[in-house]
């Protein structure tokens, strides 16, 4: 199964009627250009633990990857979304076997 898909199918499984009314997933674009990525874990039954990810070799491939006060926050090159979703997923499935598919 792909990362958006997978994305997909975990943002259905957590909605609960008020989780997703203030909390959810963001996924934008930035200016430089590139992605950001949010996903609100308040009000839910686990807490995410992560090691901050980063890689940096220029403008055009960059990543950063980390857990904050109960958010994992994603950002990279325009050519990496799939790449954070794919590390928010392997971060899920360590802590949730439900969503490891």
């Amino acid at each position: 199964m792909n990362n958006m898909k997978w994305l997909e199918l975990w943002y259905k499984q957590n909605c609960d009627g008020y989780w997703e009314h203030f909390y959810g997933v963001k996924i934008e674009t930035m200016d430089n250009p590139g992605w950001s990525v949010e996903i609100n874990f308040s009000q839910m039954d686990y807490e995410l633990e992560m090691d901050k990810y980063e890689k940096d070799e220029g403008d055009d491939n960059w990543i950063v990857c980390s857990m904050e006060n109960g958010c994992f926050k994603g950002f990279g090159d325009s050519l990496k979304l799939d790449e954070i979703i794919g590390i928010f997923k392997q971060n899920i499935e360590k802590y949730d076997s439900r969503f490891n598919r």
